[in-house]
């Protein structure tokens, strides 16, 4: 969840200057599946499915995969050798899952809170979104969230989007958005990933490689915390220093496993392979799957997004 007190607070020139077409992603860019290591798979999907209301697309052996309609949000590895993630490493701050409207937020916040209410750990007006946090049961931060329509939010005079954390009442969100005269949906609320909240070390590094390198663009700045997008979007990407500032490489633990991002077509991989290898980032290209690593040992895969429909 982001500050309070969090506001805009300053201009960057490296923020309002004109990037070359070639030296950013595509437009068309999203975020695929967050793979998280956990130790008991089936509790795990109990609480993403039952309470967050994300359908079990598949489960074979030690792995499932979440979503909604064939959007994948969520891949479940169970492991039983690794150590519980510290909070002070670098890794996820928390995946969010974005509903299509604000009744289908509410509709899955009255599951959390049926099935889970003890997980719940805050909520927060972001002037383009209202959100709802949450920490699943193997300490991994989950937000729950709906956009307002694009053509409301609004801009800081540097021109990058006004970001704040105002107080927003959950049970006044849930009375103006549940009607008991609409019939009850019979299907999950409509959902997909949003975007991914990491915790990193140090945010100029962050933003030297993520920005600089990968060709997001930063939407918002708050100086502990970065948010950055393809296309306009708010944020496909934050990065935080809140609880990791100073952090290091990851160490092999339970949590984040990777991070998938999503291109519209195989040549948008090759100019983003292009890109990686002149700044001399290490990758693995299988022919299908674009590999690497950001500074702190976060897997990155890049792949052509699938077809609608297709898990």
């Amino acid at each position: 969840m982001v500050p309070v007190s969090l506001l805009i607070q300053r201009p960057d020139p490296r923020s309002l200057r004109r990037r070359p077409a070639d030296d950013l992603l595509s437009d068309g860019t999203t975020m695929g599946a967050v793979e998280l290591l956990v130790k008991d798979l089936d509790g795990m999907i109990a609480y993403y499915s039952t309470g967050v209301t994300l359908d079990v697309l598949q489960h074979s052996g030690d792995t499932a995969v979440l979503g909604h309609d064939g959007r994948v949000v969520l891949r479940l590895r169970r492991v039983t050798d690794l150590p519980s993630w510290r909070p002070n490493q670098a890794g996820l701050f928390h995946t969010a899952v974005l509903f299509d409207d604000d009744a289908a937020l509410a509709r899955a916040l009255t599951s959390m809170a049926r099935f889970a209410p003890g997980t719940f750990t805050g909520s927060a007006d972001h002037l383009y979104s209202q959100a709802f946090y949450f920490t699943d049961p193997e300490g991994n931060g989950v937000e729950l969230y709906a956009d307002r329509p694009r053509e409301t939010w609004q801009r800081e005079a540097n021109g990058l989007l006004s970001l704040a954390s105002n107080y927003l009442d959950p049970n006044e969100f849930l009375r103006t958005n549940l009607s008991r005269e609409a019939p009850q949906p019979t299907t999950a609320p409509a959902s997909t990933l949003g975007h991914v909240h990491l915790q990193v070390g140090d945010i100029p590094t962050g933003r030297e490689f993520y920005v600089d390198t990968l060709g997001f663009e930063v939407m918002s700045d708050a100086g502990s915390a970065l948010f950055i997008s393809a296309g306009g979007y708010h944020h496909h990407i934050a990065l935080n220093t809140w609880n990791s500032a100073g952090a290091g490489p990851r160490a092999a633990s339970l949590g984040l496993g990777q991070v998938n991002i999503d291109l519209p077509t195989g040549e948008d991989i090759a100019a983003l392979e292009e890109r990686l290898t002149d700044h001399r980032v290490t990758t693995r290209h299988d022919g299908a799957m674009l590999r690497f690593e950001d500074p702190w040992g976060t897997l990155i895969q890049v792949a052509q997004a699938p077809a609608p429909g297709v898990a």
